[in-house]
């Protein structure tokens, strides 16, 4: 199984509001952390809105930050949020699928897979939160380099 790249984006939204607890962050900001697209970032968060896991303030001092505590926000939850399905095999078509016994070992691995990431909480993603900020460029106090007065 391969994860998309809008679930990629949510985790390193998430990881990067959670690591920043506190204070407001902006999809610029996390652009730029992460060298990613601010356009594509824009979508990710909206989604994660509309799912409960960031809230935003509007305005010039406004940003995101999540919703609940990290520790509220399960890995696992953020994916199925995130992701269209979890079939491994389309079944429907093959002439065999009464008898076969592939699609029930591939739902025992899908559903080990979704018990691994059920879990973490983004607080497992978040326990050094100075060190994040370090490697995403901040001087230690959460924001980017770029963003230190």
């Amino acid at each position: 199984m391969r994860l998309t790249l809008y679930t990629d984006y949510a985790l390193r939204v998430l990881t990067y509001a959670g690591a920043n607890a506190g204070r407001l962050c902006s999809v610029s900001e996390i652009a730029v952390a992460y060298g990613i697209s601010r356009h594509h970032l824009t979508k990710v968060v909206h989604g994660l809105g509309k799912g409960g896991f960031l809230e935003s303030a509007r305005g010039r001092a406004g940003g995101i930050r999540l919703a609940r505590p990290p520790a509220a926000i399960g890995v696992g939850e953020v994916v199925r949020h995130t992701e269209d399905g979890f079939a491994l095999l389309d079944c429907s078509q093959c002439r065999i699928a009464s008898q076969c016994r592939l699609t029930g070992i591939f739902g025992q691995a899908m559903a080990a897979f979704i018990a691994v990431l059920d879990s973490y909480t983004l607080a497992d993603l978040v326990d050094r939160p100075s060190e994040l900020a370090l490697l995403l460029g901040g001087g230690g106090d959460g924001r980017p380099a770029d963003a230190i007065p």
